[in-house]
């Protein structure tokens, strides 16, 4: 559940650190950076000497960010006034922004029958309408700039589903549509738009995956799906095919930096995988899962 409470003006304006624009530094603005793919991205754009602006809902979970050289307010990306707050900080320290890393993110899993359409509310609200809250927020500055690199963080299931993951797969596969378009849009501006696609990541993203599947009100018609992901810890990042959210803050990173890059970037031997089983035939990958369904309980 996320947190729409307005934060007032003056106190995105205390954490203010001193000194007018740094015009010689490249800024990057990065969310949910309190833990996982968020937090080590912010450390690796610092490492190269970036302008790191590094949010969360609770300061307090970044402040260490902000003892290592990061600058840090307070974002919930749900709230489009601290959105826009936080962006005419940036402009009005730095002068521009170079970069934004859409990260802030969760998983709703379960049957797509099983979950209320609040929750469905509630996924899209952080996963798409947040990033594209912070896009129209930063994108006049980008354009005005003729420069800009505006990261989405996808993932494997954003590009293909299986059954249990349709919430978060749609919220995924919305960021890929939306970034696909904009991509477009934006070219004639020198505005570059990649999409990063992780695998399973070694983060505590799983466990509140597992908390929203727990709170879910699960009926009888799907106890064998449920059963798949208790036994078998579907939702988790220790599979063996998991990567480090360093590795993953390696790719933002690099696609940041590059002056032409690639529109998606899978990260991960999971991923790539992905990637390529969506050209196999609906019927086959259907009939696929349907077996692993059934042997998996």
């Amino acid at each position: 559940m996320t947190d729409d409470s307005d934060t007032d003006a003056d106190d995105v304006a205390t954490e203010t650190s001193p000194g007018g624009p740094e015009p010689t530094l490249e800024t990057v603005l990065i969310t949910g950076c309190s833990s996982g793919i968020g937090r080590e991205t912010a450390k690796a754009f610092l490492d190269e000497d970036w302008q790191v602006y590094a949010t969360a809902r609770d300061t307090e979970a970044i402040a260490d960010l902000a003892d290592a050289g990061c600058k840090t307010a307070e974002l919930d990306v749900t709230d489009r006034g601290q959105v826009e707050r936080v962006v005419d900080r940036i402009v009005d320290e730095h002068g521009r922004i170079d970069c934004v890393v859409n990260n802030a993110g969760f998983a709703q899993m379960g049957p797509v029958e099983d979950v209320p359409t609040d929750k469905v509310h509630e996924q899209f609200d952080v996963n798409v309408y947040g990033p594209h809250r912070l896009i129209r927020a930063a994108l006049p500055h980008m354009r005005e700039s003729e420069r800009g690199t505006i990261v989405n963080i996808s993932s494997a299931l954003g590009r293909i589903t299986i059954p249990g993951s349709g919430i978060y797969s749609a919220s995924k596969f919305a960021i890929e549509s939306m970034s696909d378009a904009l991509r477009g849009e934006v070219d004639q501006y020198d505005v570059d738009v990649v999409v990063v696609e992780p695998g399973p990541v070694e983060t505590e993203f799983y466990d509140r995956a597992d908390d929203e599947l727990d709170d879910l009100p699960r009926s009888d018609a799907y106890g064998d799906l449920y059963e798949m992901y208790d036994d078998a810890n579907t939702v988790s990042g220790g599979s063996p095919m998991s990567v480090t959210p360093t590795r993953v803050a390696e790719t933002i990173l690099n696609a940041a930096s590059s002056t032409n890059p690639d529109p998606r970037y899978p990260v991960g031997a999971a991923a790539k995988y992905f990637m390529l089983v969506r050209f196999v035939p609906d019927r086959w990958r259907d009939t696929v899962l349907r077996l692993v369904r059934k042997f998996a309980t």
